[in-house]
Formats: C-alpha cells, sequence, structure tokens
C-alpha cells in the first residue's frame, strides 16, 4: 500500500485525564477541561518546539508524541520523510493528570491526520486500541479519547470502553509542586490481593458509577479503595495524608492516577470551596469542568 501524506499541518487538543477515580484501578477514567494542544506537519528532519509543561524533554525521535506517531504511521502502512512538532502542554508532567496518555492521543491522532484517507483506516475504536497498547493500560486514554467518563477493559482483541454519563460533579485537582514515578508508583502494589479485598473493589467501583451518572447519592463510600492507593504511601506520603484528611472530613478524595495529585469529586461550590481551603503550601487547587469532547482535531 503506498501512502500519500497531507501537505497542510494537523492540530489537536487533548484533555488531561484522571484514572482509578479510587476504587477502579486500570478501568475508570475522567476527561477534565485542562488541553494539550500539538500541531504536526511533514518536514525534512525532526523539530520539536515546546511551550510550557515539560521544558525538559528529549527533542528527538524518543519524544512521546513521536514515538506514538511513527507507531501510528507503521500500522497505516508508512512513514513520513519527517516532522515538525509545536507543542503547547498545559497538563503537569509527573502528577497523576495522564499527560503521557495526553502525548500518546495526540500522537496517533496527528499520524491519522497526516495520512490521506486515514481516519477511514484507523477509526476511533481502533485509536483508543492503538493508544492503550503504547501507554499499556487503556484506563487513562479512554477518556482522554472519548471523553466525560469512561469504563475500559482488556480482551483478546486489545482493549476497549465506554462512555458513561456523568451529571453534578465538579472535578477539584490539588497538584503538588513534585512529581511522582508511575513506574515506581505501579511497583509497589502487590502481585495479588484479598478475594475480600476484590469484592469490595468491584461493588465500590459499581456503586460510585451509579453515583456518577446520577442514579445515587454516595460518593464518599464510592470512592472508598484497597487495591492501590495506601499501598503507594511510601512514594506520596503527603498525598495519602491529604487523601485521609479530606475523607475524614467528608469529602469524596482519591489518589489522581499515580499520584501525586489528590482529585476531590465534590459536588457544588460548598464541597469545592472546602476542599480548595485544605490545599497544603506550595499546592494549587484547580477546579476544572468534565470534558464532554474527548480528543479533538482542531
Amino acid at each position: 500500500m503506498t501512502v500519500a501524506f497531507a501537505e497542510r499541518a494537523v492540530r489537536v487538543r487533548t484533555p488531561a485525564t484522571s484514572a482509578n477515580l479510587g476504587p477502579g484501578f486500570d478501568a475508570l477514567g475522567l476527561a477534565v477541561g485542562l488541553y494539550d494542544e500539538v500541531t504536526a506537519r511533514v518536514a525534512d528532519g525532526v523539530s520539536i518546539a515546546v511551550d510550557g509543561e515539560g521544558q525538559d524533554v528529549p527533542r528527538d525521535e524518543s519524544h512521546l508524541v513521536v514515538r506514538a506517531m511513527r507507531t501510528t504511521f507503521d500500522r497505516l502502512g508508512g512513514q513520513p520523510r519527517g516532522l515538525a512538532l509545536e507543542c503547547t502542554n498545559r497538563i503537569p508532567h509527573g502528577r497523576g493528570l495522564g499527560s503521557s496518555a495526553s502525548a500518546i492521543v495526540a500522537g496517533v491522532l496527528l499520524a491519522r491526520g497526516l495520512v490521506e484517507g486515514g481516519a477511514d483506516l484507523l477509526p476511533t475504536a481502533d485509536v483508543l486500541r492503538l493508544a492503550a497498547e503504547i501507554e499499556g493500560h487503556p484506563d487513562n486514554v479512554a477518556a482522554c479519547v472519548l471523553g466525560g467518563l469512561t469504563v475500559a477493559w482488556t480482551d483478546g482483541s486489545g482493549s476497549h470502553a465506554v462512555r458513561v454519563p456523568i451529571t453534578g460533579v465538579d472535578p477539584v485537582l490539588l497538584v503538588p509542586p513534585f512529581e511522582s514515578s508511575t513506574k515506581a508508583a505501579r511497583g509497589l502494589l502487590p502481585a495479588a490481593v484479598s478475594h475480600a479485598d476484590a469484592s469490595f473493589a468491584a461493588g465500590r467501583a459499581a456503586l460510585l458509577v451509579a453515583c456518577l451518572a446520577g442514579g445515587a447519592d454516595a460518593l464518599l463510600p464510592a470512592t472508598e479503595d484497597r487495591l492501590h492507593q495506601d499501598y503507594r504511601e511510601p512514594v506520596m506520603p503527603e498525598s495519602i495524608a491529604l487523601v485521609h484528611s479530606l475523607r475524614a472530613d467528608g469529602l469524596p478524595a482519591v489518589v489522581s492516577g499515580a499520584g501525586p495529585t489528590v482529585l476531590v469529586l465534590a459536588r457544588g461550590d460548598v464541597e469545592v470551596e472546602r476542599a480548595a481551603a485544605r490545599v497544603p503550601s506550595g499546592w494549587v487547587a484547580h477546579r476544572l469542568p468534565v470534558d464532554a469532547a474527548g480528543a479533538t482535531e482542531l
């Protein structure tokens, strides 16, 4: 198959995401209104300009957006002669806000957009599947691709996700000034958990989906977790302590993804103000809308 590349530049916008949401480990994801924007065009060689977050990222073929683009071009049947990228990054890196998922999804969509007929060759379900394959798990990329609240799973054919209606939630993100390694945080998780904890997580995750869809008013118990958060305390003690403190005050707080950001699923101005008032010194509180659109070609 001969691949024809577009002469025009392609620009995409990808939202930040929060995964797990407490008990929904590696399954639940939520897209929020904080965005990276990346423009790409076919060029000679590889050039990468970065504005905003991630000034220390490599500016060569090892850049995550470029790697995702190269993988996608291979899937579509050919490579361009070179690439020029312009990245405007607003999603903090290493904070549990899906910056890597955002970069990967951006790369897949940019490559698809630069191939003539790429949208027909790589529909949305395949974008999600490929992005999850690159990322290694589907929770963040599902929310990034589809927007809103998503439930993701993986089977023999790859990763899939469905979008679930969400109503009446005001996400508040308490972002620390320090980073955490996703690899280190995942490395602290046990290889197995008890049947009791697995059963607990399944029930709480199901309850959480019902609550976020507006069918129940029990967000505090619905966000209780036994699968991952406390195991990660050694690499983010301040975050875990903040989660426990907020929850003791009746606020449904969880670790965002692999941390160290803390997410509060507030309902209304009063809970938003209570959460923001508890932000530690040096941290920043963001009240963000739920992103409904997901990754978008602009």
